[in-house]
């Protein structure tokens, strides 16, 4: 028996920091990393009357998406798929491509289900969340003391 010299991975110093509380191992991860990547970016934003959130799914059409709001969580599912075919006197090219992604967020309880609003435009789908009545933020009110 002989024994074989333990070689680090070359990611290890790289990946491995006090500054941020991650494994490094987990990058290795390759179902979660495949499934971050098929996820569109999105970005959350509070204002004082609404929430706004804006998803990044360029290519897609209004009538490619499904969503829906279920049990406090907002679903976004989208689907499409494209098939293109040439033919010639010498050969028959077909090619086709399908492309899907779904996300959920789970929406705070000062959110009112009925108002949400969605447009898509330039690539982007964009919601606007309005917050329940007693959610809003007020201007504190002054009390006069006499």
């Amino acid at each position: 028996m002989s024994l074989v010299k333990f070689r680090k991975s070359p990611w290890e110093n790289l990946l491995s920091t006090d500054l941020l509380d991650f494994n490094p191992n987990s990058l290795f991860n390759e179902r979660m990393w495949l499934r971050r990547l098929e996820e569109p970016a999105l970005n959350i934003k509070e204002k004082k009357d609404l929430f706004e959130i804006e998803l990044a799914a360029p290519g897609y059409s209004k009538k490619d998406f499904n969503v829906t709001i279920d049990d406090g969580c907002l679903n976004i599912s989208a689907k499409r798929s494209e098939t293109k075919k040439e033919k010639d006197e010498n050969y028959t090219r077909k090619e086709f491509s399908y492309e899907s992604f779904e996300r959920s967020l789970e929406l705070p309880e000062s959110v009112e289900d009925e108002k949400v609003k969605a447009v898509y435009e330039n690539g982007i789908l964009k919601f606007s969340l309005a917050k329940k009545e007693a959610a809003k933020k007020h201007k504190p009110k002054v009390i006069e003391i006499i």
